[in-house]
């Protein structure tokens, strides 16, 4: 039977050559172990120093088996990664399997005082793996009642042994007084010795018997023991695990926080993006705008170069902006006559309508009495 403890022994410990631990699982089987369940996996411890951070255990997936002890009626986990045993693990019915996510999983072993993690490559395996562990852990739960069912049965054969005890040997010296009388012969006498032989054999049987209950009940008294021992570790672990749990929620509380506060920052850095866009926009239009004015500026470079030209001309429509303006002067001295003269006339051709106007009504009166003079003779005519 391999020996359980809470840290297996190193090989140069032991002090056996390199890869004597690599040949545990082999030893194991020979003394009475087997595997019930083989499977591989990243295998992980936790931090002693944190209790928090994963501390690999093995460079690559390695194989980690069940193993059942016939003997001694327990079931242990074990793994080992070339000459070093990294997982060596008894399964009692406190322990719990917790899948901590679709690949991982961890369980706690009190007498190690560790935290084992494995690492699985498929959701499938750990669920196989898991179900295995409550499997081994209900075995472990019936084998530990069996026992103290058999804890309770040898005490009451042991008490039973003892009060038969006084008897038997009361009957060894009833038959010891018949061994005496059998010497002198007779029927009875024989059937009294065979009956004498016959206890004396159920008396060393029982003895042997006393003797095994009493080596079985030290041994269960020394699993007692240690079982009280790991429940007792169990307990401190389970406070060690609620201050943990304590703390990463305190952090988990903080880390909430902080998050909040990236979220805010997240959406800050948003609106930057937004303005950072809209300034780039501005800033394309402001270049194509750019790019529009060094069009114009080029084509004022262009027209500046015929400036001197345009000055010239410029200087040739003054002066004759110069000689249209003193003609422009005469002219208007010319039309200010003309206008004076145009008054002039106007007024002469007012009073000429009125001469004129004088005139025709003379020349109306004079037609009327030439008219009247003509009747006259018309007149004069026909009476002659």
């Amino acid at each position: 039977m391999c020996e359980v403890g809470t840290r297996p022994p190193l090989a140069a410990e032991r002090g056996e050559p390199p890869g004597g631990a690599a040949a545990a699982a082999e030893r194991c089987r020979d003394m009475g172990e087997q595997p019930i369940f083989t499977t591989r996996a990243h295998v992980f411890q936790i931090d002693p120093s944190t209790k928090k951070n994963w501390v690999p255990a093995s460079k690559q997936a390695v194989t980690v088996s069940y193993f059942y002890d016939s003997t001694r009626n327990s079931y242990r986990i074990i793994s080992v990664d070339g000459a070093k045993v990294i997982i060596n693990s008894t399964i009692t019915p406190n322990m719990t399997f917790t899948k901590t996510s679709q690949k991982f999983g961890q369980w706690a072993d009190s007498r190690a005082n560790t935290v084992f993690g494995l690492g699985f490559p498929s959701e499938q395996q750990l669920t196989k793996f898991a179900e295995k562990f409550q499997e081994v852990k209900e075995a472990a739960k019936l084998a530990r009642d069996r026992s103290q069912e058999k804890i309770e049965t040898s005490s009451n054969h042991s008490q039973e042994s003892g009060r038969e005890t006084p008897s038997s040997t009361r009957a060894s010296s009833v038959n010891g007084t018949d061994d005496e009388k059998a010497s002198h012969g007779g029927p009875a006498e024989a059937h009294l010795k065979s009956e004498n032989d016959k206890l004396k054999f159920a008396l060393a049987q029982s003895s042997s018997n006393v003797k095994k209950w009493e080596t079985e009940l030290q041994s269960l008294r020394e699993s007692n023991a240690r079982l009280s021992t790991a429940l007792q570790e169990s307990a401190a672990s389970i406070e060690h695990w609620k201050k943990q749990f304590s703390a990463c929620k305190e952090e988990n509380d903080q880390l909430r926080g902080k998050i909040e506060e990236l979220e805010e920052q997240c959406n800050e850095i948003n609106k930057e993006k937004e303005r950072n866009a809209q300034l780039s926009r501005r800033l394309q239009e402001l270049e194509t705008e750019l790019q529009d004015k060094e069009l114009e500026l080029e084509e004022l470079r262009k027209q500046g170069e015929i400036i001197p030209e345009l000055m010239s001309e410029c200087e040739s429509v003054s002066e004759q902006l110069q000689a249209a303006e003193k003609k422009n002067k005469d002219l208007e001295e010319k039309v200010r006559t003309l206008r004076t003269e145009v008054e002039e006339n106007k007024h002469r051709q007012t009073n000429l309508k009125t001469e004129l106007k004088n005139f025709l009504d003379v020349l109306d009166g004079k037609i009327d009495e030439l008219h009247d003079f003509r009747q006259g003779l018309s007149k004069l005519g026909v009476d002659n």
